[in-house]
């Protein structure tokens, strides 16, 4: 719940900061520029700080190195540049209703794939009745569009496709290498990519405020401490009793936005609570703890 509320916070800091930092809406090279200097800061934060815990300074083993890169390519490359061109071709609705279907793909992907657990119809029934509460979050009393765009909808579909992909594979590298070196170092490698990618489509940030930058290292500091600790979590339980707690981000989001930068919650009060009802039980079916079932 904690890493889902630091996730959700940045929707609304997020805005705040392209505002503080003078990027528009439109201008999607600087944003993925903005969004590389926040990864790369997130990572030498985990570093950092990982190494002082620690008394010794962390970094992979040799052979381990294409494990951060393959993780970094699915976690924060792809993911975040579907995201950023997929919700500039689709509504805010959409995309975030899309973004969590990243759960079914977590799950589907760790039981029938990978065959890290097995997928039974008490996972599959409250990871249904969860997104039913994301969907009731996001929709107001407008009616949904039923329109797809491959670079709209597609696109979003494919950035949670590589969240889903990133969830499974540290689960699994994790076994192999340290989960905050992982973590780390694929941010350094996947913001890095996306700096150099910004620049060369023509991004720019200008200097920012003092309230800019501290804003820039809040959101560097969510993302560390958030992914750094969905990677722990993941290492020790199955993937799908950790991603199920992903459709609390939106609604996280939902409520953040409502208070820092003053958005009307999609639809009445009566939704928010229906929408929280939901998720809560698609959380608490999924973690029930079954006769026979190791849970730690």
């Amino acid at each position: 719940m904690l890493c889902c509320a630091l996730w959700g916070s940045a929707f609304p800091f997020i805005k705040i900061g392209c505002g503080l930092f003078e990027i528009g809406s439109e201008d999607y090279s600087s944003q993925i520029l903005f969004a590389g200097i926040r990864f790369t800061l997130a990572g030498a934060l985990v570093i950092i700080s990982g190494s002082l815990i620690s008394k010794k300074f962390l970094y992979p083993k040799r052979k381990n190195i294409k494990l951060v890169c393959t993780l970094s390519l699915f976690q924060t490359i792809l993911q975040y540049l579907f995201f950023y061109i997929g919700l500039a071709h689709t509504t805010g609705t959409k995309g975030s209703i899309i973004n969590s279907t990243s759960v079914f793909f977590a799950v589907l992907i760790s039981c029938l794939l990978l065959k890290q657990e097995k997928l039974n119809l008490q996972k599959a029934a409250g990871c249904i009745i969860g997104f039913a509460g994301t969907v009731i979050i996001n929709l107001s009393g407008t009616q949904f569009e039923r329109s797809f765009s491959f670079l709209g909808e597609g696109f979003i579909l494919l950035s949670s496709m590589a969240y889903a992909v990133s969830s499974v594979l540290i689960k699994s590298y994790s076994q192999q290498e340290n989960t905050v070196v992982l973590s780390g170092y694929q941010f350094i490698f996947g913001g890095l990519t996306m700096i150099i990618t910004g620049i060369f489509l023509g991004g720019k940030i200008p200097a920012g405020s003092i309230k800019g930058i501290l804003l820039l290292i809040y959101l560097a500091f969510l993302s560390a401490a958030a992914y750094t600790l969905w990677g722990i979590l993941l290492k020790h339980n199955d993937v799908s009793r950790v991603a199920v707690f992903g459709f609390m981000t939106p609604i996280f989001g939902c409520i953040f936005s409502s208070l820092f930068l003053g958005e009307t919650l999609a639809g009445s009060g009566i939704k928010t609570i229906l929408a929280l009802i939901l998720v809560s039980a698609g959380i608490i079916i999924v973690n029930i703890k079954r006769k026979g079932d190791k849970y730690d």
